[in-house]
């Protein structure tokens, strides 16, 4: 953990994680499947309960849950097109919040992350420095942000000493 008086950066917990393709003529089984309309807007995020589907694509999402749901268990009975694959010890969570928190992110993500620009419950697929990541505004002074795990060291010191470059200035 990083904490200034401007942010504090932390590691995301466990979660379940699912990588869905599909054509349009999917979706709709797709949603029943997982219990949520899957959003169909560019930086759309949809969520029912502890899960959230966020859109990347015209036929692609990221589905998150707690640690202990078993996301491919509900996509098995599917017979809608479809490929869904388990990415849950792929990828790393890391939350940054506090006042500044856009600053921070600013140190390597070249979005405009404004309230305005980028509002609560938007998310999309960027770059963090030189790693990919998916960046989701989950309240207006939070984001999480999703890498994968093989990036999830170089993400978080770039977010330190964004938080700290935050802190001074």
């Amino acid at each position: 953990m990083t904490a200034s008086p401007a942010v504090t950066v932390t590691p995301g917990g466990q979660a379940s994680r699912l990588s869905l393709r599909a054509p349009e003529k999917s979706r709709a089984v797709l949603s029943r499947a997982l219990g949520l309309k899957l959003p169909e807007t560019p930086r759309a995020t949809v969520q029912a309960g502890s899960r959230t589907a966020i859109w990347l694509g015209p036929d692609e999402w990221l589905v998150l849950d707690d640690p202990d749901v078993d996301l491919m268990a509900g996509m098995a009975t599917v017979k809608a097109l479809h490929s869904a694959v388990d990415i849950s010890h792929r990828n790393q969570a890391i939350m940054v919040a506090g006042p500044s928190v856009e600053a921070t992110l600013n140190a390597g993500c070249p979005l405009d992350l404004s309230e305005t620009a980028f509002p609560v419950g938007n998310a999309t697929r960027t770059v963090l420095g030189k790693a990919e990541i998916v960046l989701w505004r989950t309240d207006a002074k939070t984001f999480r942000v999703e890498c994968w795990r093989s990036f999830a060291d170089y993400c978080f010191t770039l977010l330190a000493s964004g938080a700290r470059d935050a802190a001074m200035g």
